[in-house]
């Protein structure tokens, strides 16, 4: 199974604020789509949470949720308590997106493959930030672009190094 992570952050590595993205880049949402759909994804119950109710679950998508709530549930959502447990959960699937939050994004960078980030070119205020990418991972992409609101962001692709 191959692991991709993918988020949009901040010049300031701002991924989140208050449980919800600080700008608004439908762009961003329409690469996002096109990247995860028909695979399955796995996010923490706050990105649930923050998903708008019309969009939950994510259409197309198996959508697997961590939790350490036990008697949560969702119509539409696959449950898990782990981040482990997520990845069983979306087997047989060739190709799986962990799609956040913080915590899970964490978790998940030393078994990812590929990372999919579209870099926001801006400052924004938040809470919450997206993972540091240490020398092992190299950009073997970048894409850039001018919103239709103006914003300047990259989608920017990233592979992890083979280990010596």
């Amino acid at each position: 199974m191959n692991i991709h992570m993918i988020f949009a952050r901040s010049a300031n590595g701002v991924i989140g604020h208050n449980n919800a993205l600080p700008w608004y880049l439908p762009e961003d949402l329409v690469h996002f789509k096109q990247l995860t759909l028909g695979c399955p994804v796995i996010m923490g119950r706050k990105t649930w949470d923050s998903l708008p109710p019309r969009f939950r679950p994510l259409p197309g998508r198996t959508n697997v949720v961590i939790t350490r709530q036990a008697d949560w549930a969702a119509v539409g959502a696959v449950t898990a308590s782990s981040l482990n447990a997520a990845l069983a959960a979306c087997s047989p699937a060739p190709e799986v997106w962990v799609i956040g939050g913080a915590q899970i994004y964490a978790q998940a960078e030393p078994l990812a493959q590929h990372i999919e980030v579209t870099e926001i070119a801006q400052d924004f205020e938040g809470d919450a930030f997206a993972p540091t990418l240490g020398a092992h991972w190299i950009e073997t992409a970048r894409e850039p672009h001018v919103a239709s609101s103006g914003l300047h962001f990259s989608f920017v692709t990233y592979k992890k190094t083979p280990k010596d």
